[in-house]
């Protein structure tokens, strides 16, 4: 124990630091501070991260689960990403009041509208516990490490949440080396301010996603609301706007080349520490497998949704989400390849293994690692497609919920007590809601037949699930015709198609009527099929290559002892900082480190599903009536790039200057940097940031919404 708190203090020593790759934990930011301070920046260690008093950590939160958001007045005003808000946009638009097509601006607060669901989660303070946790851990690997993990984490968070009032989260770090606690609080009354329409929020669409030149407006405002003492509240017309203990001033003098850059948020999963092994996996097998089944998922919904404007407003937010990582796979995959990722991981797999050698250490690890893939290998595809094609319909999902009681009835002899049942149908009830969100039934039932066919053709046959001899009934795997006919069969009798017929169930559930069912048939043939056969396989290798990888890990410590080291992202606060920076994608072509509205205009294309725009910027751009948030030079710009490192969950992550003050929000990677979560790439990556000087243009001009404008800090 006491060598590997020394180890962790050596790794975390500052000699060989990067600017630009790397997500720091803020707590230990000090010791990249020397760094920072050469590239530009001008605040103290403790202006960024304090427990002490107010700093940017305080400025910065979760918002809804899975993005960044940051406070931009002291009235609980905050900025986050437009296709992060882009679920409770759409939520709250209907037909006739398409708030998420033709955007919104509230006047005043009276005019905000409650997102339900949406979040806001404030880091209080991080602590580090790796000693209280691996001395209960002790030696303990696979399953055992899991039970024992779990039980202390429950136990250190179940004594700092302070009677509830808290959130507490202990959260592992560089594979299980190191762990922190986290406190947060949870605001849970959210409510819309502002969003630009689609056409510029989500400008460029599947087109420019992940591409650079980019010029989307991607933002949205929202705000928090607290109870009279500022502490989380549920929503009630009474609550006020949340008083943060820090918010973001607001620069409106813009950026330039090589002008400091630090990006703050919560960045979901990296894997940088991957083996070749697990690289080539992904290359070959899992990435492939993800984008077959997303483009046919995508195809489906799109047809559906372009011919009702309901259903384009129910399954927006989903297909949204869909489609933005069935392109990122595509390109995470082309660029592993083009950037030789696999060889150069070998390459330096090679070299740790020449280390253990001088070091009297057991040279196994990598073998290990290449029986456990091999092992894993045949069984790759069949996960994923159990994931993305067979849960793809939301009937699926809907039958999957009611599998416990199913279950609970078998044990039973098919009858339960009154409390027993009513915990299984409350767990029934809750997934059904989550799954009906998704549920079109022209639609549910097209992907239920394409998907039952893509999993039959993809799928290795010995592993496939008996209820494919009821589908197919001696016709060919291939033909879509008994598919279809299948899915007709099973949406026309099901009762889990009827939200009616499904309350009913819930009120007298039956065994017999579960039964009966032919999408809880269906439904539990492949569940089943893949619980026992597959399941097992799959969860004893996450576990030998977590042992694996945690040894691993530990031992790249020692072996760059005295060289600066982060950990994978793990959806915690991260700071990376670096600075305004252009690139070469290739030979002969350089790309700037800013757009503007001129070329967003040059993409315009009227009607168009990706480059239309509202008339009203049609008319802005014309009479070039930009106020004062145009550049220097004259034009108005829209966004630009930073070689910082981020991933998915910066999305809506501040782009902070040196002197501390906001300068945009950052929304996407570039396409050839794909490879990032991966492998970070310094010739390559960057960040694409929307201008914040593009978002006022677009809340003063646009949306006329001084109010916004007025109640902001802004510095020229």
């Amino acid at each position: 124990m006491k060598k590997l708190i020394l180890l962790f203090a050596a790794v975390t020593s500052l000699q060989a630091a990067r600017a630009d790759e790397g997500m720091w934990i803020p707590m230990l930011i000090g010791k990249n501070y020397d760094e920072m301070q050469r590239l530009g920046l001008r605040l103290t260690k403790e202006d960024i991260y304090s427990i002490n008093h107010s700093s940017l950590k305080d400025a910065i939160l979760q918002f809804g689960g899975g993005c960044t958001a940051e406070m931009i007045s002291d009235k609980g005003l905050l900025l986050t990403n437009h296709h992060c808000g882009y679920d409770a946009i759409a939520t709250l638009s209907t037909v006739d009041r398409n708030l998420l097509d033709n955007g919104f601006w509230a006047r005043s607060m009276d005019e905000e509208q409650p997102a339900k669901g949406v979040t806001a989660l404030f880091l209080q303070r991080m602590e580090d516990v790796t000693k209280e946790v691996q001395a209960a851990i002790g030696n303990a690997t696979g399953e055992e490490y899991n039970k024992k993990l779990e039980a202390i984490a429950k136990k250190i968070e179940d004594r700092n949440t302070n009677g509830g009032k808290l959130v507490a989260n202990v959260k592992s770090y560089f594979n299980g080396n190191q762990y922190l606690l986290l406190i947060y609080k949870r605001y849970t009354d959210v409510r819309l301010v502002g969003t630009p329409p689609k056409s510029l929020g989500k400008y460029g669409g599947d087109t420019d996603n992940w591409m650079w030149p980019r010029h989307t407006a991607d933002f949205s405002m929202f705000r928090v609301y607290a109870d009279a003492n500022n502490q989380p509240a549920p929503y009630s017309p009474d609550n006020k706007p949340y008083r943060p203990k820090k918010h973001l001033p607001v620069s409106a003098s813009g950026v330039k080349e090589g002008d400091y850059a630090m990006i703050m948020g919560y960045p979901g999963r990296t894997n940088r520490y991957e083996v070749s092994y697990g690289v080539d996996l992904a290359v070959n097998a899992v990435n492939p497998s993800i984008v077959k089944c997303r483009d046919l998922r995508l195809n489906i919904m799109k047809k559906h949704m372009d011919q009702n404007k309901s259903v384009y407003l129910q399954l927006t937010s989903s297909y949204s989400r869909i489609a933005n990582y069935w392109k990122y796979f595509i390109g995470q995959t082309e660029q592993l390849k083009r950037l030789n990722v696999v060889d150069k991981k070998r390459k330096e797999e090679e070299k740790f293994m020449d280390w253990q050698e001088d070091n009297n250490m057991s040279t196994t690890l990598m073998g290990d690692f290449a029986k456990i893939y091999a092992d894993y290998e045949p069984y790759a595809k069949h996960t994923i497609y159990y994931g993305e094609a067979f849960r793809a319909p939301a009937l699926t999902r809907m039958a999957a919920s009611l599998k416990p009681l199913y279950d609970a009835y078998g044990r039973h002899n098919g009858k339960l007590v009154a409390d027993t049942l009513k915990k299984y149908i409350t767990m029934a009830q809750g997934g059904y809601r989550a799954a009906i969100k998704d549920y079109e039934k022209s639609t549910d039932k097209e992907l239920f037949a394409e998907m039952t066919r893509l999993y039959y053709m993809n799928v290795p046959r010995n592993q496939q699930p008996a209820i494919y001899a009821s589908i197919l009934g001696g016709a060919s795997g291939s033909s879509k015709a008994p598919y279809v006919s299948y899915a007709s069969s099973v949406y026309s009798s099901s009762f889990l198609t009827d939200s009616n017929k499904f309350n009913a169930f819930c009120k007298a559930p039956s065994y017999s009527k579960l039964k009966g069912d032919a999408a809880m048939n269906y439904t539990l043939s492949f569940v089943n099929n893949f619980n026992k056969n597959y399941l097992p396989k799959v969860e004893a290798f996450n576990n030998r290559k977590a042992d694996l990888a945690r040894e691993y890990v530990k031992q790249l410590m020692q072996m760059k002892r005295g060289k600066l080291m982060y950990p994978d992202a793990n959806s915690t606060m991260r700071v990376t900082y670096g600075k305004v920076l252009s690139y070469q994608p290739t030979d002969g072509v350089e790309y700037t480190y800013y757009t503007t509205l001129d070329g967003l205009m040059a993409k315009y294309k009227p009607n168009d599903e990706d480059f239309d725009v509202p008339k009203e910027l049609v008319s802005l751009y014309k009479a070039k009536d930009y106020g004062r948030w145009a550049d220097n030079d004259g034009s108005l710009h829209t966004c630009f790039i930073t070689n910082n490192d981020i991933t998915g969950g910066n999305s809506g992550s501040p782009c902070i200057n040196g002197k501390g003050e906001l300068i945009g929000t950052a929304f996407d990677g570039n396409w050839e940097a794909m490879s990032g979560d991966i492998a970070f790439d310094k010739k390559y990556k960057r960040t694409i940031v929307c201008d914040i000087r593009f978002v006022l243009f677009l809340v003063d001009k646009l949306g006329g919404a001084d109010n916004l404008i007025r109640e902001m800090d802004i510095r020229y």
